[in-house]
């Protein structure tokens, strides 16, 4: 994305005083001016035309028009290339006119919106174009954050709450510092001189460190105090804020990857073949040059009395280097022009296939896919890793409270007469809460037996649901009697006090002080003390309350994997059943958190709370010292239960991800979440299984602890072995169920690696990532990564997300695709060889910045293996059979040289060689390229494996170009002397030579209009018919001022002899390569033509039905801990200024595996692929 700032050296430190702007303005700070668009009225016309000109067939088609230009030279006229040429570069030029005006809309809509902004002492409405590094301005509620300013002062003090744009629906809290919190009014404000020193732009979302000066005091600012770009302000009125980044200093700009123009392989191979075809034309101009050259000295010079020299020819030398140039005008066509608009006709049509997909637009959203680009269709049928966002692209973001362990007792599940476990269809009416005047009506629960618990007055259920109501950083908003809005940090912590609410405790309101609970209707006050606040670190967090009766009593709630290490002995018993159900809730997927509490004597919590207070006023080690004072208390804890919450996946995940992988596709997830959290998606949607091998996690801090741990497993798994010799040493390393041998060549270690891929997963967090990515280690990290079958990254930047993409596409080259829903995700968007936006609750960030849009993960499957499969198969075929069709009517021009003395005359006229592409032949290829299916959808959906020929690049490479160019010079020969032959002894009805040069044209052109429509269709349809019978229709049909042929046309072909050469040829042309595909299908079918053959055969049976089943998992305890969480609400509640009164794995997809052509061929390929970054020599160290 560009922007409006000149380049500016890099800044050591940002300084910015408050209003002054003359001060400001002396260090060339940013502006906040954002430009996307390319052009203006003025620069299209030149800048566009030199980038089309920068494609090697635009010019060389310009460098044939000026050789047209030069009488000496061309025999053609200069209207065969100009026509083309023009029609290309206007509709290219349209297109690019088009897509620019949209980003100058896109543009002035951002860069007008506006903002106020504190100007000589008063409030003025500012565009956000011209707001300054050191304004004041004023945001409210439910505005946009344009750029990235200091919280000054928000009104009552309130707390800001961000929903953050950039990552989740979760809300962050960010608050103004206590020294401008109290300037009061706009006078007071316009006064403020305090200057920011601060650190310069970055892209680390999660850091900010900075210094405020003012009245010779200084106040330190961190993360907590400042507001981001493109988040929206919550939970107040309104606030002030000192701007201190704008435009590309911003933390969503510094994150946002550089806009990358992107190419098909299939483009790339074109441009090759371009410059291939354009060597090989110089060589067939140079024999025939060197022919003329011979020719005029050995023969020429004899008839110069009645075929003299031109004035400027003076040599036999000199007229072959004339006859080089015009035989290159007139051999052109080998590379014609049209097929640069053929290409963009058909992507065109691709994309509104896409558009008008009904099996991909959202109902409930009442939202289409959309291809936003024109470009890389193709490319979607040939994906071999992609990238995915988790939170929003993977699951709805919506928390719901599913299960629960009190006591030693699990509720949630539903049960059956039989005692058998009812299914989700199968259950009864859910719980009523109608008792509760005070419930959520959204809440649904199904086991009856809780809320009779609860009502029976269960002393276990009470504690339970009375530490759910008091132990969290819930914020109450209470807008109609009886109607309680929750305002959560996080949904985990809104859907359990949701959970606490409906079944009888009320999370009513708050003071700084004190939390009001209503417990089964009655009003219950309890004395906040202390809140011992989550971090990533802890994994938990406390309360201390008194209640009415004196009583003190700490409340924990975290991970299981640290809270069950800080129980009392005596809870031993309770523990084992606890563990039991906490590996149940686990294995289904769900998010857990284990309760529980202990009492505290008056006595040792002053002591305590003392020791507390000397540690947060420490100026060194404060973090630590805290955390070893609540790690004192946070002990010999009495267990109460647990909970299990689901993070709801999008309808279909598990079905795509499983289907995906059938069709040998790599589905990496890269999510800012913490690792508990992703990993449980990953087991939600079928990713990671207890079946696995190994999971290997990686969370050094260092790059040794990184090193060690992607080679040795460290704490999660003890076996002191390294990763990759554990994948080595697997008896099923390699295919066919053969071990490996000992000593396996270093070239053949990375496709070794690449056979075990379905047996082992890795996990890796953010700051490891960070190591890992570096220059000495990418490549280690890579090949365990790639030898993976499922890889998640949590706590990576959007920056991180980049980067990984950017690893595999340097070194597998292979084809990636990226999908996302929010602005964090742009940068891996746009890296990616094909960027996904998916449109849900994240803004459309992503969207814009995509390639392809659509709002649900589930369509993803469609998009690759319908649309894109098809997409690459008939753009496939489309170059194979044009490349065909152009080398067999340009060669014959090659061989007539040989039987003209070499002076450039062409076969055909002039107005049959310009109108050949666009008109005679251009339909049959193109619906060829729109419309061709060589299975259905249903069963492109149904075998998977049909999508690897794609990933191999098989339909369309330089072997299958070579084939194409044989077939065309195999055509053009019998095309020529076939007739040639015929022609030299046949006379017409009359008894007069046939043998004459028109004749001769007319012959060999019809001859080439019917073989060419007909050789290259595999398969006949009502489109192909009527597209093949009407541009053969439109030849013998048109009548077109050429030179020669109205008056000769219909005279040659009313001769018998003619049509029987015209057939005798069509025959010879077509029969090899019908008997050629009749051989290939009876003897060495391809997976599409057994599909095909296995559709006919079932076609009159009835359709069977997938079938999907539940899958359970067991295996060893993992924990099932996760709670998006963050910590600074603790300190924030207890300071008084926050008053203020939210799965089915696939089994039965009927696949068949491959033919063995694609497996030898993915062995032969695997064989050959050396290790990334070029090391294929170099073994991997154990």
């Amino acid at each position: 994305m560009a922007l409006c700032a000149k380049k500016r050296p890099p800044e050591e430190e940002r300084r910015a005083r408050a209003n002054d702007r003359e001060y400001n303005e002396k260090f060339q700070y940013a502006s906040n001016c954002i430009k996307t668009s390319k052009y203006n009225i003025l620069t299209f016309l030149p800048v566009n035309l030199f980038e089309q000109f920068q494609e090697v067939a635009n010019t060389y088609f310009l460098f044939l028009l000026i050789l047209q230009l030069i009488p000496q030279v061309s025999s053609l006229s200069w209207f065969t290339t100009i026509v083309p040429l023009v029609l290309v570069l206007a509709i290219t030029a349209v297109k690019d006119a088009t897509d620019d005006y949209f980003r100058h809309k896109s543009d002035n809509q951002v860069n007008n919106r506006q903002s106020q902004v504190l100007i000589n002492g008063s409030l003025q409405q500012e565009q956000w174009m011209n707001v300054c590094v050191g304004d004041i301005i004023k945001l409210e509620n439910n505005q946009f954050v344009a750029v990235r300013e200091v919280a000054l002062q928000g009104n009552k003090s309130l707390p800001l709450f961000l929903a953050d744009r950039n990552e989740e629906t979760n809300m962050k809290v960010r608050q103004a510092i206590p020294v401008t919190s109290e300037l009061g009014d706009i006078s007071r404000l316009a006064k403020f001189d305090g200057e920011v020193v601060c650190e310069p732009p970055n892209n680390k979302l999660d850091r900010f460190s900075g210094t405020l000066y003012w009245k010779e005091s200084k106040f330190p600012l961190s993360n907590q105090n400042t507001l981001l770009r493109g988040c929206v302000l919550r939970n107040t009125e309104w606030c002030f804020g000192l701007v201190v980044f704008a435009g590309p200093d911003t933390k969503l700009m510094q994150n946002s990857g550089r806009t990358k123009f992107k190419r098909t392989s299939i483009d790339r191979l074109m441009n090759t073949l371009v410059l291939w075809i354009f060597g090989f034309l110089v060589c067939m101009g140079v024999i025939l040059a060197i022919g003329n050259a011979i020719w005029e000295h050995e023969v020429g010079t004899r008839f110069q009395a009645y075929l003299p020299w031109d004035e400027a020819v003076d040599s036999a030398f000199f007229s072959g280097f004339l006859s080089f140039w015009s035989y290159i005008i007139i051999l052109n066509t080998v590379v014609p022009i049209s097929l640069y608009v053929s290409v963009e006709v058909i992507r065109l049509g691709h994309s509104y296939f896409i558009n008008w997909d009904k099996k991909m637009f959202c109902v409930k959203r009442r939202t289409p896919a959309e291809a936003r680009t024109t470009t890389l269709n193709e490319e979607l049928g040939q994906v071999e890793y992609v990238f995915s966002d988790k939170t929003g692209t993977l699951t709805q973001n919506i928390m719901v409270f599913n299960k629960c362990s009190i006591s030693g007792r699990s509720y949630g599940d539903v049960f059956d007469v039989l005692g058998h476990k009812a299914e989700l269809g199968e259950r009864p009416e859910p719980v009523d809460f109608s008792f509760n005047p005070l419930a959520d009506k959204k809440f649904l629960f199904w086991d009856p037996t809780l809320l009779e618990a609860v009502k029976m007055g269960d002393p276990h259920t009470h504690e339970f649901f009375r530490l759910l109501s008091l132990c969290h950083t819930v914020m109450s908003e209470e807008k109609n009697e009886g109607e309680l809005y929750y305002k959560a940090q996080s949904p985990d912590e809104g859907a359990l006090v949701t959970a606490a609410r409906n079944f009888g405790f009320v999370f009513r309101s708050r003071t700084p002080k004190t939390i009001t609970v209503y417990e089964m209707g009655i009003a219950v006050t309890y004395q906040l003390l202390a809140i011992l606040d989550f971090n990533n670190i802890r994994k938990r967090m406390s309360v201390i309350v008194r209640n009415p009766e004196g009583r003190i009593r700490l409340y924990c709630k975290g991970a299981d994997t640290i809270l069950l290490d800080r129980l009392h002995p005596s809870t031993q018993e309770l523990l084992s059943t606890t563990t039991d159900h906490l590996n149940e809730y686990a294995g289904e997927g769900l998010r857990t958190l284990v309760l529980a509490y202990k009492d505290l004597d008056e006595e040792y919590y002053g002591e305590w709370a003392q020791r507390r207070l000397q540690a947060s006023l420490a100026q060194d080690s404060r973090e630590d010292r805290l955390a070893s004072v609540y790690e004192e208390v946070e002990s010999d804890m009495v267990l109460l239960g647990a909970t299990a919450i689901e993070d709801k996946l999008q309808q279909g995940v598990p079905e795509t991800i499983a289907l995906l992988t059938l069709a040998n596709i790599k589905i990496w997830v890269l999510t800012g979440d913490k690792q508990e959290t992703a990993v449980n998606i990953g087991y939600s949607c079928k990713m990671l299984t207890d079946d696995m091998t190994e999971v290997f996690v990686v969370t050094g801090h260092t790059v040794l602890e990184v090193r060690e741990e992607l080679r040795w497993p460290m704490g999660a798994f003890p076996l002191p072995r390294k990763a990759r010799e554990k994948m080595m040493d697997s008896p099923y390393a390699v295919g066919n169920g053969l071990p490996c041998p000992e000593k396996c060549s270093s070239a053949k270690l990375t496709s070794v690696l690449e056979a075990v891929a379905g047996e082992y997963a890795l996990v890796i967090n953010g700051h490891s990532l960070a190591h890992a990515l570096e220059a000495d280690m990418e490549l280690e990290f890579l090949e365990t990564a790639c030898a993976c079958k499922a890889v998640i990254c949590c706590r990576v930047t959007p920056l991180q997300k980049a980067q990984v993409v950017e690893l595999v596409k340097k070194h597998k080259k292979a084809v990636t695709l990226a999908i996302g829903d929010g602005a964090n995700d742009v940068s891996m968007i746009k890296t990616a060889h094909i960027g996904v936006g998916i449109s849900g609750q994240e803004g459309i960030q992503a969207v814009l910045a995509s390639d392809y849009s659509f709002s649900q993960f589930k369509f993803l499957q469609r998009l690759l293996l319908v649309h894109g499969r098809w997409s690459y198969l008939r753009m496939c075929k489309f170059l194979c059979y044009f490349f065909y069709k152009n080398f067999a009517f340009t060669m014959v021009h090659f061989w007539f040289g040989f039987f003209c003395g070499f002076s450039a005359q062409t076969v055909y006229d002039q107005y049959f060689i310009t109108l050949y592409n666009i008109v005679y032949t251009s339909l049959p290829v193109l619906a060829m390229g729109v419309f061709d299916q060589d299975v259905p959808e249903q069963r492109s959906m149904e075998y998977p494996k049909l999508y690897e020929p794609g990933q191999l690049n098989l339909l369309f490479n330089k072997r299958e170009f070579f084939i194409c160019i044989a077939q065309g010079i195999y055509t053009s020969v019998l095309m020529f002397f076939i007739p040639y032959g015929v022609f030299a002894e046949a006379t017409r009805d009359d008894g007069t030579q046939l043998a004459d040069y028109q004749s001769f044209a007319v012959t060999v052109a019809t001859s080439l209009v019917i073989v060419v429509n007909w050789a290259g269709h595999g398969s006949w349809t009502a489109i192909n018919h009527f597209f093949i019978w009407g541009s053969l229709a439109v030849y013998f049909a048109s009548p077109l001022p050429c030179t020669f042929r109205l008056c000769n046309a219909q005279n040659t072909l009313a001769q018998p002899t003619v049509w029987l050469t015209i057939t005798l040829t069509t025959v010879v042309c077509i029969m090899p390569v019908v008997a050629f595909r009749f051989l290939k299908l009876s003897l060495k079918p391809d997976l599409s033509d057994t599909v095909r053959y296995s559709q006919l055969v079932r076609k009159k049976q009835k359709a069977q039905h997938r079938c999907l089943r539940r899958v359970g998992r067991t295996g060893s305890r993992r924990s099932g801990y996760a709670f998006s969480h963050q910590e600074g609400f603790g300190e924030l509640i207890m300071s008084g200024k926050n008053m203020r009164l939210s799965s089915l794995a696939l089994a039965g997809f009927a696949t068949r595996s491959s033919s063995s052509w694609i497996e030898s061929l993915r062995r032969k390929k695997s064989d050959s692929a050396s290790s990334p970054g070029g090391g294929a020599d170099k073994p991997l160290r154990g």
